[in-house]
């Protein structure tokens, strides 16, 4: 019998109620096609770095290559909380053995490339990555990633599959 491979998946993916609503995102189209070979690794970096379950919702602002993360009503700026939390967190799943890593899409924490990043004033102006998912593509540069919107194209989670096979 072949080893379940490690793979970290954004916690909401699974189902669990970590989301800044109190609810969930479950995907059950990933546990259906990766679940009996994957090993998962949940993570949620809101509630991980201490951020209360419900949350007031956030976005990225500012410079696309240096985004804050900010309250959307009151205007808290929790980038430097989740940045310290993403340095602690990365080894730590460096040591997890991941093979790989999938994404909640336009999350600010886990975006992989579809977040929306905003002016002072509000209007979009870039996307790019979250803040934890940007730090985590740069901390594995050579590990398989994906969200769950990319997979549900079959060429795509075709690939992604090849490719966490390959990573061991």
């Amino acid at each position: 019998m072949e080893k379940l491979i490690r793979i970290g998946i954004s916690a909401c993916l699974l189902g669990e109620k970590v989301r800044y609503d109190g609810g969930h995102r479950l995907n059950p189209c990933l546990k259906e096609t990766l679940g009996g070979f994957a090993d998962w690794v949940p993570v949620c970096p809101e509630a991980e770095c201490g951020l209360s379950v419900p949350r007031e919702p956030m976005h990225l602002v500012g410079d696309p290559d240096l985004p804050r993360l900010m309250t959307m009503a009151t205007g808290i700026d929790h980038t430097n909380r989740m940045l310290q939390w993403a340095r602690a967190k990365l080894p730590a799943l460096e040591e997890d053995g991941l093979r790989g890593f999938i994404f909640k899409s336009r999350s600010p924490s886990c975006g992989m490339r579809d977040v929306s990043i905003e002016s002072a004033s509000g209007t979009v102006k870039h996307t790019g990555a979250g803040l934890f998912a940007r730090a985590f593509m740069g901390h594995f540069p050579s590990l398989p990633v994906e969200d769950e919107d990319g997979l549900q194209d079959p060429v795509t989670r075709e690939n992604f599959t090849y490719r966490l096979w390959s990573s061991g």
